[in-house]
C-alpha cells in the first residue's frame, strides 16, 4: 500500500512494522450531565497529481467502487487533536485514529483484492469535516469525532473506539474549578464541536454571561488560554491531557471540573454503503477479539507523555461493538 500526503510539508515515509458497546444506559446513568502510525505495506507515494475518480454527489458515490477503480484511499485526518490525529515534527499524520484507519484501508484493498493501495492524507478541521466527507473529499475521517444523533442525519459511524467526557482545560494559576467560576469571563471551544454546543447550551440555561471565543482547532484553542485570551478551555478530556502533555510548560496547566458529557468517538464515513460499513466495522472487531486494539490503545495512551488509563466504557465497547450515539 502506497502513502501519499496532501499537506503541503508533508513527505513519504518508510514502512514501518505494524503494530503488534457501551450500552445506551451507561450514558444515561453514567455521567449524563458529569464525563503511529502503523503503515500497511508501501512503496513510494503516489504523486499528488495521482487521478482520483471524479466526485459525484455524495447520495451517487459509491466509495468501494471509487477506490477499485482509482487505487486510492482518501483519509481525513487532523493536524492537532493529539494522540488520535496530528502532525508530527515532521508534518506527518500520527496518531491512535490514523493507525486504526489504516488497519481499516488494509482490510479494505484485502476484500477488493488490489496489489497495491495508495493513501492519501486530507487535513480537515471540526467545523469541515462533515461537509468535506459528503463532498468525497475523503472516504474515511481519521479523527476524535464524537457519535451523535444529530451527525448520524447526515453521516454514518464505525463501532466506537474511544469514550472521552468533556472538561475544562485552565492554567492552575486561574482558580477555574467549576463551571461557576466561568461567569461572566472569556472561554475558547474549538468551532464546530460537541463542546461548543455544549458550552451554548449551558451558557443560556444558566445564564453564565461567558464570552465565548471560536477556534479553529485545538491547537489554537490550547494557545488562546497559554496567552491568557480567555480563562478555560473546553473540549473532551483526553484531548486537552494530549495538548498539556505538548505544551513546553505541562506543569501550568489543569484539566479540571465535573464531566460535562460523554462523548463515544468513532471513524466517520458516508451513509448508505452497507458493504463498505460491513468491511471497516469487521476490521474493527478484528482488532477488538485478538486484543491487538489494547497494544494500540498502550502505544498512545499509556507512554512516558500521556497516561489516561482505559475506562469501563471503552472495555464495554471493545467487548460488544456498537455504534451508540452520545448522549443526550
Amino acid at each position: 500500500m502506497r502513502k501519499g500526503s496532501v499537506f503541503s510539508n508533508a513527505t513519504t515515509r518508510g514502512d514501518r512494522a505494524r503494530l503488534p458497546g457501551i450500552a445506551a444506559a451507561c450514558f444515561v446513568i453514567a455521567i449524563v450531565t458529569a464525563p503511529a502510525l502503523a503503515q500497511v505495506g508501501a512503496a513510494p507515494a503516489k504523486s499528488a497529481s495521482t487521478p482520483v475518480a471524479a466526485q459525484k454527489p455524495a447520495a451517487q458515490i459509491d466509495t468501494l467502487r471509487r477506490i477499485r477503480d482509482s487505487g486510492v484511499l482518501l483519509l481525513g485526518v487532523r493536524e492537532s487533536s493529539v494522540p488520535f490525529s496530528f502532525l508530527d515534527a515532521n508534518k506527518q499524520p500520527q496518531g491512535y485514529s490514523v493507525d486504526l484507519c489504516l488497519r481499516v484501508a488494509d482490510a479494505i484493498k484485502g476484500e477488493l483484492k488490489l496489489s497495491r493501495l495508495d493513501i492519501r492524507f486530507v487535513p480537515v478541521t471540526s467545523s469541515d469535516r462533515i461537509s468535506v466527507l459528503l463532498d468525497g473529499k475523503i472516504d474515511l475521517e481519521c479523527g476524535s469525532t464524537t457519535n451523535t444523533r444529530d451527525r448520524q442525519k447526515q453521516v454514518a459511524f464505525a463501532y466506537t473506539t474511544f469514550v472521552a467526557g468533556i472538561k475544562m482545560l485552565a492554567r492552575k494559576s486561574s482558580n477555574v474549578n467549576s463551571l461557576e467560576d466561568l461567569r461572566g469571563k472569556r472561554v475558547v471551544v474549538t468551532q464546530g464541536t460537541t463542546s461548543e454546543k455544549l458550552l451554548r447550551a449551558m451558557n443560556d440555561e444558566r445564564i453564565l454571561k461567558v464570552d465565548i471565543v471560536l477556534s479553529k482547532d485545538h491547537g489554537e484553542s490550547f494557545k488562546t488560554v497559554a496567552d491568557g485570551g480567555a480563562v478555560a478551555f473546553l473540549m473532551d478530556d483526553v484531548l486537552l491531557y494530549g495538548l498539556i502533555s505538548k505544551s513546553s510548560k505541562p506543569d501550568d496547566f489543569a484539566v479540571v471540573g465535573k464531566y460535562l458529557s460523554v462523548e463515544p468517538y468513532a471513524i466517520m464515513f458516508r451513509r448508505n454503503e452497507p458493504q463498505f460499513e460491513r468491511i471497516v466495522n469487521r476490521a474493527l472487531v478484528d482488532l477488538f477479539q485478538s486484543g491487538e486494539i489494547r497494544r494500540i490503545y498502550a502505544k498512545w495512551f499509556n507512554n512516558r507523555e500521556l497516561t489516561v488509563p482505559l475506562n469501563q466504557y471503552l472495555k464495554e465497547a471493545f467487548q460488544a461493538p456498537n455504534t451508540y450515539p452520545a448522549w443526550p
